[in-house]
């Protein structure tokens, strides 16, 4: 019965489109108030979501959010798509490609999906129209490049799930890199057989080399960002919280100091701005972790945990069965708070299988991400379609190829652990 109020109040939340952080909350507190077998006070749940948050990794969620709008303010994005224009844009289809290569430099700062395909889509979208590119299919490619966001570190989703199992962020990130890159290189594999099958357009003007060192000269401070978050943590100088302070600090450096473009008047809003987007991510962790205790202490969770137990999956078809039912969640749930919900009940079930937690990981946090591209709640999307004026159908269409290249990917990693743990 607990289950039914619990999960039946929290999908009538969702249908009146009441914020997923407030469902979560109301979903709890009604289960509390009308069960009356759940011995409980109604305090639990702001004591949970205190103890939610208290922890030092999840601060680094809020330093990375304020660290992503440093950058975008301050130009160094843009630098970063000068700098990938500079590389790869007088082939045909190159300003495609670029974008690909620009969105995986961006993602290597911000570890947001939806932030890259805005920072990249500003940029480079209305030029690509202009010059002959197909709407759907470069805002389609700029939805799914988005994607390269929270997998290639610094990634706040890597960050919640090991904050929840208590996984190496680090090993986390250096997994991700690898699969990021494998991303970027299947879609650019992609956009040079479309380029070709479509005779997208070629730039007639060739860079020179001269052009090419310039935009490094100029993309140095941009190039620095990823260097010293990546190398701090990997070399042990550095904790993933400790990383996302100092890339705060070197966005301001950056941005004030070496391109100028951050004014100390605009500062305030910046932070404002920033505050208000991690407030957002921090409040779904702490309902999210008040849901989730009330999901194991009213006994659904075992009677889950048995349900999947008793169907004697290996570790392979068990993988399978989870990537599947993370993708469902995705489509009407946002990432973090499908891994606040779902990892503390699947991951024990997983470790008593000998599934690494590492592979786990990826799992829990491709399929979030993939879930930003599937509607209803399909944030890179609502981006692009914030950047291109486009409609939700048309980039859904326009994607879909992209799309499927990205899928594959991720099963490839479902179906093979290797993928996830050689570099760990």
């Amino acid at each position: 019965m607990s289950g039914i109020v619990l999960f039946g109040t929290l999908a009538l939340c969702l249908v009146l489109s009441v914020p997923i952080a407030m469902s979560l909350g109301v979903a709890s507190v009604v289960t509390i108030l009308t069960i009356p077998e759940l011995t409980v006070s109604i305090s639990a749940i702001t004591q949970r979501i205190y103890g939610g948050l208290e922890s030092v990794s999840i601060m680094a969620i809020a330093f990375f959010v304020l660290a992503g709008n440093l950058m975008t303010e301050g130009g160094i994005s843009r630098r970063l798509v000068d700098f990938a224009n500079s590389i790869i844009g007088g082939v045909r289809g190159g300003m495609a490609m670029a974008l690909v290569l620009a969105c995986a430099f961006f993602a290597a700062l911000s570890g947001s999906a939806p932030a890259t395909v805005l920072a990249i889509g500003y940029m480079l979208y209305e030029d690509m129209i202009r010059i002959g590119y197909p709407k759907e299919r470069t805002a389609g490619l700029l939805v799914v490049s988005g994607g390269m966001g929270p997998i290639i570190p610094p990634s706040i989703i890597m960050v919640v799930y090991g904050t929840l199992t208590g996984a190496s962020i680090a090993s986390m990130f250096k997994s991700g890199m690898f699969i990021g890159i494998a991303i970027m290189v299947v879609l650019m594999i992609e956009v040079m057989y479309f380029a070709k099958k479509e005779q997208w357009p070629k730039a007639t003007t060739k860079l020179t080399a001269k052009d090419f060192f310039a935009s490094f000269l100029r993309a140095i401070p941009a190039l620095m960002m990823p260097i010293i978050i990546l190398g701090g943590i990997y070399s042990g100088l550095l904790t993933p919280t400790e990383s996302s302070a100092v890339a705060v600090v070197w966005s301001l450096i950056a941005g004030i100091f070496i391109y100028r473009e951050i004014k100390i008047k605009s500062l305030s809003r910046i932070f404002l701005e920033s505050a208000k987007g991690a407030a957002m991510i921090l409040f779904i962790i702490g309902t999210s972790t008040a849901f989730s205790w009330l999901f194991t202490f009213s006994g659904i969770s075992k009677v889950m945990v048995a349900t999947i137990v008793g169907w004697n999956l290996n570790k392979t078809l068990f993988c399978l069965v989870i990537a599947i039912l993370l993708l469902i969640f995705g489509t009407f749930l946002e990432g973090i708070a499908i891994a606040l919900l779902l990892v503390p009940v699947l991951w024990p079930i997983a470790q008593s299988m000998g599934i690494d937690p590492i592979h786990f990981g990826m799992i829990v946090c491709i399929a979030n991400v993939v879930g930003t591209m599937t509607p209803p709640v399909a944030v890179n999307i609502f981006s692009a379609v914030k950047v291109s004026g486009l409609k939700i159908g048309d980039i859904a269409k326009g994607q879909m190829p992209f799309f499927i290249g990205y899928v594959a990917v991720f099963f490839v990693v479902v179906l093979f652990p290797i993928v996830s743990t050689f570099l760990v």
